[in-house]
């Protein structure tokens, strides 16, 4: 029998395709048997005009046969088969695909709608050769008496001879490579493996996928035999199983399926052993994409979210078949807590079903799941407020990561999802809700940020705004600040932290400048004396019953340094820092006199000042023993 060689561009391709294309080797399994899927897709919709077929849609069916001693695994299909011209198409050439040119054949006519080709590429076939150093296929074609059997060890060529086989369908036969120290193709010829990789990519083919698996049962002793409790007997026997389960979970009636299935399934596929917060489904036909979606927001952050090992993403299946463990781009970076599936016929692939063509259709889909996402979370936070505050303490922060991301582009989808603790309410609050509230002649919204409520609550300046009966948002996350500058309004009212300048009276700004120039050489001195620590010193209206405060000028906020210098940047950006003073306070009074008669301990009064108000606003003391000194030495 002469050997047929490969044309040159195939044996190129298929060494490439075997070495480079397919990263993951147990992918070989999941072609096949998409193959085989196809085969009896076509034979299927063949018996819709055909009564010759005789089989009923409950006779298909595709098998998974290891044998051991043999070391050879057969994925077989009783569909339309091969003969000898398709075995010289479809398998001579690499690439040239049979499924893509029945699709394109049938494309108008009755019934073509409900008939999925999942291989439409031809290089499915050839990742056989990943795990197997000789490949047979065996096929007859419906409509023919002789059977071909193509036989190849790999690009140095093939063979095509007659055989015999009793019905049409086909066999594809692997002689697996042998064991090595680092490759072990042993293992898919074991049952669990197969069941294994069944049940991850190949679970929701509409075939069943059966397979003779070896199992024991527990015997009867025979009457009047005495029963041994330390050793009970067994035997072994074979049966046929059903893989998979057919019939994805999102393909089901929605009348069928309970909140307490879609909790299993994703508990079971996800590896969570709490209930999603919530399951969100989707159906979306449209001229350029049309899938379904299976989407969970989980009721609390992996223990790994906020690191580099996370991996975001969404599973892709194409018609059943999973393509992608975690397909990053169908899911935006702010919703990257969402897990699910996404089901589609319409994405393209390239060369194999593990590489994803960036395309119109993938962004379409995005695109799409990012409103759902949007309108479901929006929803939940309308008809339960519970629930959506246990979602937002769990993944607020990446919400607020959204907002200051990509300079600000995805702000207005997220801003009203944001929750800010409210100083009125004393829960979180929308910056609606904020805006519902205000009383009459307020202008801005105002917020204070800290470490926690508490030290929010306490800082002067927030004292001053809530006196004026003012409500105050307490920030507490270190990208707080952040955002309000990238949101800068709401329902056209400007976010105004308590520091801002902004909150003071006409009154009380002519009262502070008044204040200032009587005081004018005092804070001279003060500002030369900590001339490496602060940029300004000032007279503030805002301490009320308070001493001290620092608060910042310019583009960097108190809170932008601190975020920053967590960063560990080289050289982190730092606020120019203004120390604020209370003129009315009784230390001012003492400050004025040791001003005036011993600037040394002025001096001191002045940097023991400065390190109370950084301790206040959150920084920590420089020299903790220099300054216990400096306290004791002034008490």
């Amino acid at each position: 029998m002469a050997k047929k060689q490969f044309k040159a561009e195939s044996k190129r391709l298929l060494d490439l395709m075997i070495h480079s294309i397919y990263s993951n080797r147990e992918i070989f399994l999941r072609e096949l048997v998409s193959n085989a899927s196809d085969a009896i897709d076509k034979l299927c919709y063949r018996s819709l005009t055909d009564e010759g077929v005789g089989l009923s849609r409950g006779d298909f069916e595709i098998r998974i046969t290891p044998d051991r001693e043999g070391r050879t695994l057969t994925v077989s299909d009783n569909g339309v088969g091969m003969d000898k011209k398709s075995l010289e198409e479809n398998l001579g050439t690499i690439a040239r695909s049979g499924s893509l040119q029945f699709k394109q054949d049938i494309a108008g006519q009755e019934g073509a709608d409900d008939t999925d080709i999942i291989g439409q590429f031809g290089v499915g076939f050839y990742s056989a050769f990943i795990v197997s150093d000789k490949v047979t296929v065996i096929s007859r074609a419906y409509g023919e008496e002789t059977g071909y059997k193509w036989q190849s060890s790999g690009a140095d060529g093939y063979t095509i001879a007659e055989c015999e086989r009793s019905a049409p369908g086909t066999d594809v036969i692997m002689h697996l490579k042998p064991d090595t120290e680092d490759e072990q193709f042993g293992e898919f010829l074991e049952e669990y493996r197969l069941r294994q990789l069944v049940k991850k990519y190949s679970d929701y083919i509409r075939w069943p996928i059966k397979m003779l698996c070896h199992k024991t049962r527990p015997v009867e002793k025979p009457e009047g035999e005495e029963a041994d409790d330390q050793a009970p007997a067994y035997e072994s026997y074979e049966e046929d199983e059903t893989l998979n389960s057919m019939v994805p979970i999102w393909h089901k009636p929605k009348g069928e399926v309970g909140e307490e299935d879609y909790a299993a399934f994703y508990k079971e596929k996800f590896g969570d052993y709490q209930d999603p917060l919530k399951s969100i489904r989707v159906s979306a036909e449209g001229l350029t994409a049309s899938y379904e979606a299976l989407l969970f927001i989980p009721a609390r952050t992996p223990y790994n979210y906020y690191s580099a090992d996370y991996e975001k993403g969404l599973q892709l299946y194409s018609s059943g078949v999973l393509i992608m463990e975690k397909c990053a781009d169908l899911l935006p970076e702010h919703f990257r807590f969402v897990q699910g599936v996404v089901d589609s016929q319409d994405i393209s692939l390239n060369i194999s079903r593990e590489m994803l063509q960036q395309d119109r259709q993938v962004r379409t889909i995005a695109q799409s799941l990012e409103k759902k996402i949007k309108r479901e979370l929006s929803k939940l936070m309308e008809e339960d407020r519970e629930k959506y505050e246990a979602f937002f303490a769990q993944f607020g922060l990446q919400l607020k990561y959204g907002v200051v991301g990509e300079y600000g582009a995805h702000k207005d989808l997220l801003a009203d999802l944001l929750l800010f603790y409210s100083s009125t309410e004393g829960k979180p609050v929308t910056l609606k809700e904020y805006v519902s509230r205000m009383k009459e002649g307020q202008e801005h919204i105002y917020y204070a940020c800290a470490d926690s409520v508490e030290k929010a609550a306490n800082l002067p300046q927030t004292e001053y705004v809530r006196d004026k009966g003012w409500e105050v948002l307490y920030l507490t996350d270190e990208v707080d600040e952040f955002v309000m500058q990238v949101l800068h309004e709401q329902d056209g009212h400007e976010l105004k932290s308590v520091s801002d300048a902004d909150t003071v009276s006409e009154e009380e700004k002519k009262a502070a400048e008044e204040e200032t120039k009587a005081h004018g050489e005092l804070l001279d001195f003060l500002k030369e004396a900590l001339k490496d620590k602060v940029s300004d010193v000032r007279i503030s209206p805002k301490l009320g019953s308070h001493p001290v405060s620092l608060t910042s000028e310019g583009g960097v906020t108190l809170e932008m340094e601190k975020y920053f210098a967590q960063m560990k940047m080289d050289e982190a950006p730092k606020a120019q820092r203004v120390l604020e003073l209370g003129a009315s306070h009784p230390v001012f009074a003492k400050l004025e006199a040791a001003y005036k008669g011993d600037r040394e301990r002025a001096e001191k009064l002045a940097l023991l000042l400065y390190e109370q108000a950084s301790l206040i606003a959150g920084f920590p003391v420089e020299n903790p023993t220099a300054y216990t000194d400096l306290v004791c030495e002034l008490l």
